[in-house]
């Protein structure tokens, strides 16, 4: 069945960084465009960034432009979120996106806090 496993979340002070990983599988990962989603306490799921099937294109929040980058590797099925220069609205749960035409899946999510 499709799978989209979230890691590398935790706890980091500001300034720091982070970087979060998406495992895929059960779906052919190279034709679907991979995102990152967030959602802080209160708040409603935003996008953070997201990158075509084939990585040529990529889009960002303004709220993480030129700190975070995303990245996929297709033949691990995996795509990435590389967070620098992290800020304490940065805070949220980090979920995994995988989209195509009206197909969509979600991972679980992963907790990142950023806080001194």
């Amino acid at each position: 069945q499709v799978q989209l496993v979230e890691s590398g979340g935790g706890l980091v002070q500001p300034g720091g960084s982070l970087r979060l990983s998406c495992a895929a599988s059960g779906f052919t990962f190279s034709a679907y465009r991979m995102s990152w989603y967030r959602q802080a306490p209160g708040k409603e799921r935003e996008l953070v960034a997201l990158i075509s099937s084939v990585g040529t294109v990529t889009n960002y929040a303004d709220s993480v432009k030129g700190r975070f980058i995303i990245s996929r590797d297709n033949a691990k099925n995996t795509v990435y979120l590389q967070m620098n220069s992290l800020k304490p609205e940065d805070t949220a749960v980090y979920f995994c996106n995988a989209g195509r035409g009206q197909t969509t899946y979600w991972g679980q999510g992963t907790q990142v806090t950023v806080s001194s």
